[in-house]
């Protein structure tokens, strides 16, 4: 399966353009948050993306709600959190939300820890995980050099070992990539981002 993915789109209309050309190429796409910025334009948001034909999987950032994004997003698009989707045999898994709580004030949509640890415990297997928020230790360094990540997110990378862990929510990390035991992880952007995945 050919994945193309991305993160924070925040509304950027060349950005959306660009990801809408690029999804002809697809077999999916993934979306890993952050449509919207601060909880306002979600509607024009999926807009901007309702040319992409190719099943998505979407989950919701910190700019919009996982309740807000399953109301508002496209037919084709499985909205995940705290859930899966085995789509021809590739499972996918998924965690919205700022992880841990950001100090971005009230309209940010955060977790604790110990919530988001709740919603991937009963993971027993994912192909693809896909969260807003990165792993402690990758992908998650600011501008000021502070690690922002989740240790529940790196913990069930650690335990599930997909074979890919897909996020953004770190804008100054986008294009960061690595590895967690056998996992490649990718924190996206709003660029195209080209992954190939296998069901075996």
């Amino acid at each position: 399966m050919k994945l193309l993915a991305f993160s924070d789109l925040h509304l950027a209309r060349a950005r959306a353009a660009d990801l809408v050309v690029a999804s002809a190429e697809a077999d999916l796409v993934v979306g890993a948050g952050d449509f919207c910025n601060a909880r306002q334009g979600l509607a024009e948001a999926m807009e901007l993306l309702s040319d992409i034909t190719a099943p998505m999987v979407m989950v919701a950032g910190n700019a919009e709600s996982a309740d807000e994004l399953r109301a508002a997003a496209p037919a084709n698009a499985h909205v995940l959190h705290g859930n899966g989707v085995t789509i021809e045999g590739v499972t996918f898994w998924g965690l919205g939300g700022g992880v841990p709580e950001t100090p971005f004030g009230a309209w940010s949509w955060d977790l604790s820890e110990e919530d988001a640890e709740a919603l991937l415990e009963p993971c027993e297997r994912a192909d693809v995980l896909v969260t807003h928020s990165p792993p402690k230790g990758l992908g998650d360094l600011t501008s000021t050099g502070l690690s922002v990540g989740s240790t529940a997110i790196r913990a069930a990378i650690e335990r599930l070992q997909p074979k890919l862990s897909l996020f953004g929510h770190v804008h100054e990390a986008w294009g960061a990539r690595g590895q967690i035991g056998r996992t490649d992880c990718a924190n996206l952007g709003p660029m195209a981002n080209f992954f190939e995945v296998s069901n075996d």
